[in-house]
């Protein structure tokens, strides 16, 4: 078995990983009992450390992916700890993507895990190991919103219902975003396997480039907008009020204040 050729020190649960769990764990019960004096710090913290958990769940899925596909190297990369820091570029892997959120609420992971594709045989396995990835947001939003979706909100407090919907539209976006045919992104990953040569030798140069032209795109006002209506109608499927999703964007926005609307009670 292709798990048999990782050692156990390679699978071992990074510390730094469970640091960020439970840094999520702190503040989301800070954000659900209130107990941060100031209500948008608590939930800053709290999608912010629960966002770098999907990041790096996002890149395991890749790595394990990987290794039963048979690239029997990702586990000596340090890619099974979970551990963001032994990812390929610490930049583009955790820097950007928690600065994508804090300027614009958008889900936009980077690249982080390097994968010898050359010893993995069959473009069915190299499409899967593309589409782990963002899969694993989908499988996050559908947990995010499950108290929306199985109608559990009963006692839920209301801080905690908008963080938990701004998670959501940070992993829907980032399927989406994720899965657009873009070179460089995990879309255009699952597709590759199935061009021809010639189409991916043309393609190629412009993949260092890919993470960055979909991020200017989002900066034009028409596209953007495009965008988030289509990210509102996926959260409004799963029974999320587009309204605590927006609650919960201003919250983590503290330093910009909190509309009215978004206070408990008003």
């Amino acid at each position: 078995m292709t798990t048999a050729a990782t050692r156990r020190s390679d699978r071992r649960v990074s510390p730094v990983f469970v640091g960020i769990l439970a840094v999520t764990g702190v503040t989301g019960w800070a954000t659900w009992t209130g107990f941060a004096e100031q209500r948008g710090v608590a939930v800053f913290l709290f999608v912010t450390a629960a966002w770098l958990v999907s990041l790096c769940l996002h890149e395991y899925a890749h790595a394990r992916t990987a290794l039963h596909s048979g690239d029997i190297s990702i586990g000596a990369k340090g890619y099974l700890t979970l551990n963001p820091m032994k990812y390929t570029h610490a930049l583009l892997s955790v820097v950007l993507p928690v600065l994508f959120v804090i300027m614009g609420g958008i889900g936009l992971p980077g690249g982080a895990v390097f994968i010898e594709r050359d010893r993995i045989r069959g473009r069915w396995r190299h499409s899967l190991i593309s589409a782990a990835g963002p899969l694993t947001n989908v499988l996050f939003a559908l947990v995010c919103t499950a108290p929306f979706w199985l109608h559990a909100l009963d006692g839920v407090p209301s801080d905690f219902r908008y963080a938990l919907a701004f998670l959501a539209l940070l992993q829907v976006s980032a399927a989406i975003l994720n899965f657009l045919p873009v070179p460089g992104l995990d879309g255009y990953g699952v597709i590759e396997p199935w061009l021809s040569y010639g189409v991916k030798r043309q393609i190629q140069p412009f993949a260092p480039y890919g993470l960055l032209f979909v991020f200017a795109l989002l900066w034009v006002p028409s596209i953007n907008l495009a965008f988030f209506d289509l990210v509102d109608a996926v959260l409004r499927g799963l029974h999320v009020d587009t309204g605590f999703s927006d609650c919960g964007y201003w919250l983590y926005r503290f330093w910009e204040g909190t509309p009215d609307m978004c206070t408990p009670g008003v």
